[in-house]
C-alpha cells in the first residue's frame, strides 16, 4: 500500500496503472516535438496517474488513428503538424474555434463526444501579451497553412491589419478572404513570397510572424524573411521552438528588433490543451522549462 500524500509523490514519477489517463499526440514528424516532455512535467508537478504519448500518424492513416483514440478512450489527443486540417471532419462535435479557422490541435471528451477544438489561436496571444504586452497593428504573416489560421484568426479578432504571404498566393488569398469575410473587426490581404512583395509589406507591418516551417531541420540554414527587410521596430515571432533560436531570430537580434520563438505559445496552446482534458491548471512554469531542458 502507497502511504504516500500527493505531495510527496509530485515531482517524482508516478507508477502507472490500469486507472492510468492516456494523452497522445499525432504527427508526422513527431520526433522534434517536445509536448511529450512539457505534458509529463506538468503530469508529474500534479501528482496525476497519466502519461503522454508521441505517435507518428501520417495523414493517410488519420482515420485509423482517431478511430484507434475512441477504441482505447485516449484522454486527450493534441494533433500538429501535417494533420491540423485533416481531423476536421473526423470527430463527432467542432468547437467554435475550430470549425471557424477549419483546424484542430485539441481532441478531448465531453461525455461520449469526442470534440475537436484549437488552442493555437488563444495560445499565441497569451504568449505574445505575455512578452510585450499591446499587441501591434499591423502584422505580415508567413505561410497559410494550419497554424497561420490560428494566429490570423486570433489577431483579427484584435483589429489587427494583416498581410499573409505565402508561396503559393492563392492558399493565401484563400485566407486572406476568409478572414476578411469573418472578421468585422479588420481586413486582410495577401501577397506572393517574392522579394519585392515581401520588402513593401515587411515595410509597413510592425509584426512579422513565421508560421512556416523553414528555419527547422533540415532548413536551419534559411530564413523565411531576407534579413535586410528587418527593423529595429518589428517584434519577430518565430513560431519555430526547435532549434530554440532560428537564423530569422539570429537576424532579428542583430538589427535590434524584439525576437520572440515558439517555445511560449507551445506552452500556452498546451496548458489551454491540458485545462480541458483534466480540470487542472498547469503550472506553466514546469511546462517551459521541461520544453527548455529538451533543447
Amino acid at each position: 500500500m502507497d502511504n504516500k500524500t500527493e505531495g510527496e509523490r509530485m515531482g517524482t514519477e508516478m507508477e502507472l496503472t490500469g486507472k492510468a489517463r492516456v494523452f497522445a499526440v499525432f504527427g508526422s514528424p513527431i520526433e522534434h516535438s517536445r509536448s511529450p516532455a512539457m505534458h509529463n512535467a506538468a503530469i508529474q508537478a500534479l501528482g496525476l496517474e497519466a502519461v503522454y504519448v508521441p505517435f507518428r500518424v501520417e495523414p493517410d492513416h488519420l482515420p485509423e488513428a482517431i478511430a484507434g483514440v475512441r477504441a482505447m478512450r485516449f484522454a486527450g489527443v493534441n494533433l500538429t503538424i501535417p494533420l491540423k486540417e485533416a481531423a476536421v471532419g473526423l470527430v463527432d462535435e467542432l468547437s467554435h474555434e475550430a470549425r471557424r479557422i477549419g483546424a484542430v490541435n485539441t481532441l478531448w471528451w465531453d461525455g461520449d463526444v469526442l470534440v475537436g477544438h484549437s488552442t493555437d489561436g488563444e495560445g499565441f496571444l497569451r504568449s505574445l501579451e505575455a512578452a510585450i504586452g499591446d499587441i501591434p497593428h499591423k502584422a505580415l504573416i508567413l505561410g497559410a497553412g494550419g497554424s497561420s489560421r490560428g494566429v490570423c484568426h486570433a489577431l483579427a479578432d484584435r483589429g489587427v491589419k494583416l498581410t499573409i504571404s505565402n508561396r503559393t498566393v492563392e492558399k493565401a488569398e484563400k485566407l486572406a478572404s476568409e478572414i476578411s469575410n469573418a472578421s468585422g473587426n479588420t481586413k486582410a490581404s495577401a501577397i506572393s513570397a517574392s522579394f519585392e512583395e515581401l520588402s513593401e509589406a515587411a515595410a509597413h507591418a510592425t509584426l512579422v510572424v513565421n508560421c512556416t516551417s523553414v528555419g527547422m531541420e533540415p532548413r536551419i540554414n534559411e530564413s523565411p524573411l531576407p534579413e535586410q527587410f528587418l527593423r529595429s521596430q518589428h517584434v519577430i515571432y518565430d513560431l519555430v521552438y526547435n532549434p530554440r533560436e532560428t537564423l530569422l531570430l539570429r537576424n532579428a537580434r542583430a538589427k535590434g528588433a524584439v525576437a520572440l520563438n515558439g517555445v511560449d505559445m507551445l506552452v500556452h496552446q498546451g496548458a489551454l490543451s491540458f485545462e480541458l482534458w483534466t480540470g487542472f491548471k498547469p503550472p506553466l512554469d514546469v511546462m517551459k522549462q521541461a520544453v527548455l531542458d529538451t533543447l
